[in-house]
């Protein structure tokens, strides 16, 4: 079993799951889907590119560093519901770490997945085109499952000096094994095709700070 391990981190980071136009909010974590875009963009994949092989990846998250919450207004002029001037939001995790791992058999995948992250096939960005990813955005291949390689990489200098973070333990957040409604959200990427976008539900498995993580 081998895991993709990257680091999510720049100025700007905006992970949303549920829009409209006027107001794009974000998750306070990365979410499947966005970083499977980023993958898919690294690729070269089309819109219209089948994504089961990106979706069987198992995909958890480590929190490094939670950042704060950036809400951006705007005025913005146009005719919009017969209404020229317009309201709109976007928010955004302004100076946002997180760790983020792909686990898979397929070692020539991961392999794979690595190269193109490496010179990848168009810009990346974290969840949206504004959000410039810093560098380096790989860290490598783990030979180790998912859950194993999130909990035992070593911290970085972002957690180990982030003043702000309330204690040293560990939050991690993964693809959960057994459904559950009331833990999850529609962040299973179907389609990103511009004429039929489509989502499935995903539901996730959260390891608090107290958790011994088995």
């Amino acid at each position: 079993m081998s895991t993709l391990l990257l680091k999510l981190a720049g100025v700007l980071q905006s992970w949303g799951v549920e829009s409209k136009f006027e107001t794009r909010r974000t998750l306070g974590f990365p979410t499947k889907s966005g970083v499977i875009g980023l993958l898919a963009s690294a690729l070269g994949y089309s819109r219209e590119e089948p994504l089961d092989r990106l979706n069987a990846l198992h995909f958890g998250i480590r929190v490094e560093r939670e950042g704060e919450l950036l809400r951006d207004y705007h005025i913005a002029r146009g005719k919009r519901d017969k209404v020229d001037v317009y309201i709109t939001e976007r928010f955004y995790l302004a100076d946002a770490v997180f760790l983020a791992g792909f686990e898979s058999a397929d070692t020539a995948f991961i392999n794979e997945l690595a190269d193109a992250v490496r010179t990848p096939a168009y810009p990346l960005y974290l969840g949206r085109r504004s959000c410039v990813p810093a560098m380096p955005l790989l860290l490598g291949i783990r030979e180790t499952p998912l859950l194993e390689t999130l909990q035992n990489e070593p911290l970085s200098e972002h957690r180990r000096y982030d003043f702000r973070t309330s204690d040293n333990r560990l939050h991690i957040i993964t693809d959960s094994e057994e459904p559950d409604p009331s833990s999850g959200f529609n962040d299973f990427p179907i389609s990103f095709s511009r004429k039929h976008r489509k989502f499935g539900f995903r539901s996730i498995k959260e390891y608090g700070y107290s958790d011994e993580m088995r």
